[in-house]
């Protein structure tokens, strides 16, 4: 068929139209439809084709998990050698502390894990490992949008918004970018986290909760006879068509329209995907799902697979939420051990189960993990001068995130910190190199990926960014 008669008949034609809508949906054709990327995605073949965000918010320690420093060791105890008072957040720099956990070289890679990880050091072959991680600020809220966004400013799009915005949805029933928080709470800074920023609204994280019903009023509060429920949808669709009629270029009107519409289909589908009842009982159990420390986030794991089988492009998930007192994040300014023991439990066997299911099902052939926390630890104590106290501060000049899957090799550690694990000393990375090398993973060519908003043609990366290329297979 001759181009030109082929659009025709996908113009005119009802079967052309619901062929029209599978190439759309599936990336073989792409309309200028506004909020729909300007240069289409995928740029070039990616090696993944989704991937899953697991965010650690309160700032893991890497001297404590996976950046084993024998020289922090051997000077436990003993002042920090420096001529100036380091920037610390709390302004307390105590003695040299070394890491409450012992490390051991694990699986045929000999990547060093600490015992603190005892489900995830099993599967530490799978792991791609950034030792040398900076980021901009001390600061939680700034340095967890710089995270999820690239700028520590709010108002930006996240990076699963600029996904959904470049990559568009594979599921017709399903959101491109679906967000799983903490059972307990939302992180600090709440929904800006997974927020569209300036793109079309449509673009923005959906909340699914692990935890109670998935989502709020996604059923009726009383029975609704079928011809009903159905006469008054088309009622609602013909009053907001006339209402958008007349709002001509209102895109968040339009993104509650579609985000209704959506909603309609999902009143099917999210029940299903939330039913775990057609699950294996030895999956049930390897995710942690009959364990009350694990059962929270081991669902959300769980989730996140069935999400990601069905066609959902990006899955987020957060372990911790804000920074009141008792701490349920990784904060641990007052007691390292306790803080990171507690909160590793509840995640250490959901996420190792995550990788197994995945490799399990062949899924991570073509699938990413991310596994990152806003900044990392100080290598001396948070308390006065003389002592070693329990706590550790915060410290953004160097850190540990971790990648898994698709096009990465595995079992390998990139860069280093200093001796002491306090600053990066070899290849820093930051979070504009690490989205750059997300996006190429994914196809996506981040200088390419842009947005015209306020004069400017922004993109995730802003001006910055390189992809990684030493950690990609």
């Amino acid at each position: 068929m001759e181009r030109r008669e082929f659009f025709s008949w996908v113009r005119d034609g009802l079967a052309g139209a619901a062929t029209a809508s599978l190439l759309l949906r599936d990336g073989a054709l792409r309309a200028d439809v506004p909020g729909e990327a300007t240069t289409p995605c995928p740029h070039f073949s990616p090696k993944a084709k989704r991937a899953i965000h697991i965010c650690l918010c309160g700032a893991m320690s890497h001297l404590d998990t996976f950046d084993y420093k024998p020289g922090l060791i051997a000077a436990h105890g003993q002042s920090l050698r420096t001529s100036t008072k380091p920037d610390v957040f709390f302004g307390q720099v105590g003695r040299l502390r070394g890491p409450d956990w012992e490390f051991r070289r694990r699986g045929q890679s000999g990547l060093w894990v600490s015992d603190m990880f005892p489900h995830l050091s099993q599967v530490a072959d799978e792991l791609t490992v950034i030792r040398s991680m900076v980021a901009e600020t001390s600061n939680h809220t700034p340095a967890t949008f710089q995270e999820n966004s690239g700028f520590r400013l709010n108002g930006f799009p996240t990076l699963g918004a600029w996904l959904s915005y470049g990559l568009g949805s594979v599921a017709d029933d399903l959101p491109a970018f679906v967000v799983i928080p903490d059972a307990r709470e939302l992180p600090a800074g709440g929904s800006i986290n997974w927020a569209n920023g300036f793109l079309p609204a449509r673009h923005q994280g959906v909340v699914v909760r692990p935890r109670g019903e998935p989502i709020d009023d996604l059923f009726p509060a009383r029975p609704v006879a079928a011809g009903a429920d159905s006469a008054a949808h088309a009622l609602l669709d013909a009053m907001n068509q006339h209402h958008l009629a007349g709002h001509p270029g209102d895109d968040a009107l339009a993104a509650r329209i579609r985000g209704y519409e959506m909603a309609a289909r999902m009143q099917t589908s999210i029940p299903e995907v939330a039913n775990l009842k057609g699950e294996a009982a030895g999956t049930i159990a390897m995710y942690g799902l009959d364990r009350a420390d694990t059962a929270d986030f081991g669902r959300a794991c769980l989730l996140a697979r069935r999400l990601l089988e069905r066609g959902v492009r990006f899955v987020q998930l957060f372990s911790g939420g804000t920074f009141g007192s008792p701490r349920r994040n990784w904060d641990g300014h007052e007691d390292m051990a306790a803080n990171h023991s507690h909160e590793a439990l509840r995640i250490d066997q959901p996420v190792a189960a995550l990788l197994r299911d995945l490799r399990r099902t062949g899924l991570l052939d073509d699938t990413l993990v991310v596994f990152t926390t806003e900044f990392g630890r100080t290598p001396f104590a948070q308390s006065a001068a003389n002592v070693v106290g329990k706590g550790r501060d915060h410290n953004p000049y160097g850190f540990s995130v971790w990648l898994a899957g698709a096009g990465l090799k595995p079992g390998i550690a990139h860069g280093s910190t200093d001796e002491i694990g306090w600053k990066a000393a070899e290849n820093p990375v930051t979070w504009p190199d690490f989205h750059a090398t997300v996006l190429h993973l994914l196809g996506i060519d981040h200088e390419r990926l842009t947005y015209y908003h306020n004069g400017i043609k922004r993109r995730l990366t802003n001006v910055h960014g390189q992809v990684l290329k030493p950690i990609l297979a």
